[in-house]
């Protein structure tokens, strides 16, 4: 049986695909991909000036832009600025297994990376999205644990991986409700969930949980890594689809739909999820 990969993607010609945190890693490697296939590619990115030079050279059409999901005011004068069509939006920055620290609307720098500041951009931006939002989450959002009295872990001690984890928890029920919605509105757009396995980059050099990356027959290098999200964003899939790698335990292999975690399919908590969020980062949603 033939395995899916970057040469199977459509002709993206005249589509408009924006991907947060694209400067490097798996997000690079997508937008390269995704603006090889035609599309023009906006990368919402932290460090312009990295960013501009690590595409340089690079076949496609590509739009280097400031943007720090984990700054809510970055990510609302991001939005504002935004005209016209967005065909793709994916939702790609993260860490990972960080130390405590607030940004500075106070909020938790990781769920605020992974999760916040993401489901306050999607929002802001729906009414431009024509086709697609794509959500990295990770296979331990099945170990994830969702505190909704605490999400943005103020009273509970702080747990770098337990962060990590509830973050990502939190981005699959954020899917799951946002397909209810945009369902619910008759809307064409799709809610995908991508997770890459384990994939060979940098996010977590810093963590105790790196020392998987030796065992590379576990594991993705960044190029199969970044497989499962350029088939979320362009492959004929169901909305709330999980995309992830085919083989053991969903670490590595090529793309094929999975199915995520029984806590993330929670439509209860989803809901709930949705609307302490909203409330958090202040905005009617």
């Amino acid at each position: 049986m033939t395995k899916w990969t970057a040469h199977d993607l459509p002709d993206l010609n005249g589509q408009t695909v924006l991907i947060t945190g694209a400067g490097r890693g798996l997000g690079l490697i997508t937008a390269r991909e995704l603006a090889r296939a035609g599309a023009r590619v906006v990368l919402g990115v932290r460090d312009v000036g990295k960013s501009r030079s690590a595409v340089a050279g690079l076949p496609g059409i590509f739009d280097v832009q400031r943007l720090d999901v984990s700054d809510l005011t970055s990510v609302r004068a991001f939005a504002g600025s935004w005209s016209g069509r967005l065909d793709i939006l994916i939702n790609n920055a993260g860490v990972m297994d960080i130390p405590a620290r607030r940004t500075a609307d106070g909020l938790d720098v990781q769920t605020a990376t992974n999760y916040t500041g993401p489901f306050l951009l999607t929002n802001l931006l729906r009414e431009h999205v024509t086709a697609r939002v794509v959500h990295v989450t990770s296979q331990l959002h099945r170990q994830g644990k969702i505190d909704l009295a605490d999400l943005d872990w103020r009273t509970r001690k702080y747990s770098g991986m337990g962060a990590y984890e509830a973050s990502k928890l939190a981005v699959v029920l954020f899917s799951l409700e946002l397909q209810r919605r945009l369902t619910a509105a008759g809307s064409p757009v799709r809610s995908v969930l991508a997770s890459p396995g384990i994939a060979r980059t940098t996010l977590a050099s810093h963590s105790r949980s790196n020392v998987i990356n030796r065992f590379t027959f576990l594991t993705n290098d960044p190029e199969r890594g970044a497989l499962p999200v350029l088939y979320a964003a362009t492959q004929d899939v169901p909305g709330n689809s999980y995309i992830g790698p085919d083989g053991l335990a969903g670490l590595q292999g090529h793309p094929a739909i999975g199915r995520q975690g029984k806590a993330g399919l929670d439509e209860v908590t989803a809901r709930r999820l949705w609307e302490t969020t909203a409330h958090l980062v202040g905005t009617e949603v």
